[in-house]
């Protein structure tokens, strides 16, 4: 269950179709996803788009309440609006919330205070306040200047939280470095090897301010061997073990296909992996994780309209799009690649290279490095990213104070307008008019 590189598919090899959606159709080349067709869609709410395949979001969340039961959270952070929360409480997930504004939209939402995880590396005391005054369930324990100000929070509210500290297993997943959490040299919680992990133990569960109830680690995202949770979970369940712990987090992290020629484990393959290595290690506390990524990314298609094709004679091909790095940071980020395709012509040859990228004033707005489309691509086309469900519209910018985009869910033939387009007003929302 690792990362299988196949072949490099022929230049002019059509989308492959596992990249899109679960509930998607192609007919005379044209694409829908959940009944709706695409180009329709573009035309009535415009581009940069955001479609979303709800019954795919739907299916993912139940793989994992399947796969790791009902307190299996879903990391916000992937992609977040209050339809997104509503949905995934609704199929039975907990939500994991890192800051205080992923924790107003998620109780904006109506989720129960008790359906939601606080992570943060520094979370403030206003951020805990509002975590303890809304019930939280858990709250992941990152540091001990933390604990001091749960100890705070308790002398001034007599409230008493459950929590679960964070681990930090040494284990170097094998993804992108920006992307690593659970290697010693990390922002994110008590190192095992150094021994803070055991002494921020002894000091909470002495603590009459807090209730520990489990251990939390996290090793990276968009991660593809399943293997590296596998020795995650060694490590933990060793370092928790003398505690007696009743639960055990494995985050999140699990990898998606994003271009041609990549797979990864399933949601319950991963899952199956993570219980199995439970198994070995001997481990009696309940055993749960927060998938985001996975539930989210594959879900969606991004939209564009093509506004300008420059071709440098001997260098290359620029297709500017009415988007970029402020609705996709992660080729800039990360150098993260994607696919590109027309929806008005899936089945089409994909017989051009060109490079995709946005309309911001940068040189680095790129979106697509080496991007294959149909050659007869002109200005006007639709053209659509796949797998931009996660970390697209939630990392997304007002850079050059572009709007941000509007996100559809669709299923079985409607449309859902989600979250509205901004609009040039909304820039001066937070203005003063005397300034």
């Amino acid at each position: 269950m690792t990362a299988r590189q196949a072949s490099p598919p022929p230049q002019a090899s059509p989308l492959p179709r596992q990249l899109l959606p679960d509930n998607h159709e192609v007919s005379q080349g044209r694409l829908s996803i959940g009944g709706c067709d695409v180009l329709e869609l573009a035309e009535a709410h415009g581009t940069p788009l955001f479609v979303y395949d709800e019954e795919h979001l739907r299916s993912r969340c139940r793989e994992a309440v399947a796969a790791f039961g009902p307190d299996v959270a879903y990391a916000a952070k992937a992609f977040l609006c209050v339809a997104m929360a509503r949905l995934v409480h609704s199929e039975g997930m907990g939500l994991d919330v890192s800051t205080g504004g992923e924790l107003h939209v998620a109780l904006a939402a109506g989720v129960p205070g008790d359906r939601l995880v606080l992570h943060g590396n520094n979370k403030s005391m206003g951020e805990l306040r509002r975590a303890v005054e809304g019930g939280v369930g858990r709250i992941v324990v990152d540091s001990f200047d933390e604990l001091d100000r749960l100890e705070a929070l308790h002398a001034e509210t007599g409230t008493r939280p459950r929590v679960l500290l964070r681990f930090t297993p040494g284990v170097e997943a094998h993804t992108h470095t920006y992307l690593v959490t659970g290697a010693d040299d990390s922002k994110f919680g008590f190192t095992v090897s150094t021994g803070a992990a055991g002494a921020a133990m002894e000091r909470a569960r002495a603590s009459g301010s807090v209730e520990v109830v489990g251990v939390h680690s996290h090793i990276g995202s968009q991660v593809f061997e399943a293997s590296s949770f596998a020795k995650a979970v060694a490590v933990i369940a060793e370092a928790a073990e003398p505690f007696g712990v009743n639960e055990i987090s494995i985050g999140g992290g699990l990898g998606v296909p994003y271009v041609a020629g990549e797979s990864a484990p399933t949601i319950a393959e991963w899952g199956e992996a993570v219980h199995e290595a439970c198994r070995a290690a001997g481990v009696a506390a309940r055993v749960t994780a927060e998938p985001g990524r996975a539930i989210a990314a594959a879900a969606a298609v991004t939209l564009y309209t093509v506004g300008t094709i420059k071709t440098i004679e001997g260098v290359r091909t620029y297709v500017a799009v009415d988007g970029g790095m402020s609705d996709n940071p992660r080729p800039v980020l990360y150098g993260s690649g994607y696919e590109a395709f027309l929806p008005r012509a899936v089945n089409a040859p994909r017989d051009r290279v060109v490079t995709v990228v946005g309309k911001h004033c940068e040189s680095g707005d790129t979106l697509v490095r080496d991007a294959m489309v149909p050659y007869d691509i002109a200005v006007g086309d639709t053209l659509a990213t796949p797998v931009t469900g996660a970390y697209g519209h939630s990392m997304g910018s007002n850079y050059n104070k572009v709007l941000r985009p509007a996100v559809v869910f669709v299923a079985g033939g409607e449309a859902r307008l989600v979250v509205r387009r901004e609009t040039y007003d909304d820039l001066l929302a937070c203005e003063l008019p005397d300034s």
